[in-house]
């Protein structure tokens, strides 16, 4: 094979024979065996995962770190939501097969969920791709399987139940990737997980009511996130602290304001030309910060408010692109920014993304990338799901991976590799477990680095 630059995707192999793709996958396993997935011992040079954090924290808003660290503390699930970086560091030393995809980065069970596509069909995909970057496939793998694991410790289920959902995942996955190979690719690349289908809910643990308020607002195509702002001539966006919505000191202000201007010219132009001319029928009436979920807490991240001649609104997300947590172990990106490399990848990874992705910089220095603040959005909650709901997520996830990770890799040649055996599965089980002790480790040093006051701590925005 031709090897790729570092960073950069391999070149496709789909149109070499079927057989050659199918010894090349079985061939890697003298490689890496797949029972040796299930490997995990901390090496001795191990860094201190608050180490990590502290250094991540040196480009973030260093008045939002103490919010960070807060929403990280309640649980080792919270933590693992914000220590990709940490898990990162530890997946680069295990084993993997030398088979390199377009990885998620951040593939835990809370970065799924349900959306409209342009097309305003409800599907169920990845959510988040901050991280995204070519690398080993098992890397996305083995850190949903242990979110499943990690995520179950705060529930009843016994060690037992545990593994079985880490190795749903993995058997999901691996069904899901021979389904794959044995498609036409034009169908491989247009199937999609629709949640339209009946029974499709079920399997991503949404109740019913979910689904009917979903399907109620995906008729509007734009803007549905119900934030408060004033109305007349000139709306501004109403500061909501709970939220986590504000605007900037006054001392900042013009410089925000700026920034949002700029990026928002510069994020018009990688628009395609229609996309474009939907976007010049607003104007951007008023920009403030909107701190979100727990890993980014810290970079910038806010929302801008449009408006139309006669008044209709909606809000883009943007959102700070810094360098994937993956890139020191898989090599640098290939784009310009950080921002394109966010756009590109979940361009890839997903099968049907927001009409109004993009990207810019945020003043000279930094990368953005902007899109709808929320599009009929479903929100599975982990922690409310029964056993058996639970069960079919794990399943559900597993999926979406494998036809996430079959857009840019070869399913052939990745299917041959995992097999037909359950050897992948337990592995995954066996690494998801052990990963989930260390989380809990990690999650412990964390709270003692608080309690000791190296680290500032705070719930509230």
């Amino acid at each position: 094979m031709v090897e790729a630059a570092s960073g950069a995707l391999p070149p496709q192999t789909h149109t070499l024979p079927f057989k050659e793709r199918v010894e090349q996958g079985r061939t890697l396993r003298q490689r890496t065996a797949r029972k040796h997935h299930a490997a995990w011992t901390p090496p001795d040079n191990r860094r201190d995962p608050v180490d990590i954090l502290v250094e991540q924290g040196k480009s973030r808003l260093k008045d939002l770190l103490p919010l960070r660290y807060g929403r990280m503390k309640p649980t080792p699930f919270t933590f693992l939501r914000g220590a990709a970086a940490v898990m990162a560091a530890d997946l680069a030393t295990t084993p993997n097969s030398s088979l390199k995809v377009q990885a998620c980065g951040d593939c835990h069970c809370a970065n799924f969920g349900g959306f409209a596509t342009p097309e305003r069909r409800l599907v169920f995909d990845i959510n988040d791709f901050d991280e995204t970057a070519v690398a080993p496939w098992e890397w996305d793998v083995k850190r949903l399987a242990t979110s499943f694991v990690v995520a179950a410790l705060a529930t009843p289920l016994s060690k037992e139940d545990r593994v079985e959902l880490a190795q749903i995942v993995a058997r999901r996955y691996r069904e899901t990737m021979a389904e794959v190979a044995g498609q036409p690719v034009l169908e491989a690349w247009y199937h999609g997980f629709d949640l339209d289908e009946e029974g499709a809910a079920r399997k991503v643990g949404v109740a019913a009511r979910t689904m009917r308020k979903a399907d109620a607002t995906r008729i509007h195509p734009l803007g549905l996130e119900a934030l408060d702002h004033t109305g007349g001539a000139d709306p501004r966006i109403e500061d909501d602290r709970k939220g986590g919505v504000y605007h900037p000191e006054t001392k900042d202000a013009a410089k925000f304001d700026s920034h949002a201007k700029g990026a928002l010219k510069d994020y018009a132009q990688t628009l395609t030309p229609a996309r474009r001319v939907l976007l010049e029928r607003y104007r951007l009436a008023d920009s403030a910060y909107k701190v979100v979920g727990v890993g980014s807490v810290g970079t910038r991240c806010g929302i801008l408010l449009m408006v139309s001649g006669d008044g209709e609104t909606f809000y883009l997300q943007f959102k700070e692109a810094v360098h994937s947590v993956l890139e020191p172990y898989a090599g640098a990106s290939p784009y310009a920014t950080c921002g394109e490399r966010v756009v590109r990848g979940q361009r890839l990874l997903q099968g049907a993304s927001d009409i109004l992705l993009g990207f810019g910089n945020w003043g000279a220095k930094r990368h953005v990338y902007l899109r709808q603040l929320r599009d009929a959005k479903i929100k599975p909650d982990v922690d409310t799901m029964s056993p058996r709901n639970l069960q079919r997520y794990a399943g559900s996830c597993g999926e979406v991976l494998a036809r996430a990770h079959a857009r840019s890799g070869d399913a052939v040649v990745l299917s041959a590799y995992l097999g037909k055996s359950a050897a992948f599965d337990e592995a995954i089980g066996d690494f998801a477990t052990s990963y989930a002790r260390q989380t809990e480790q990690d999650h412990e040093a964390l709270v003692k680095a608080i309690k000791k006051g190296r680290l500032s701590c705070r719930t509230t925005v």
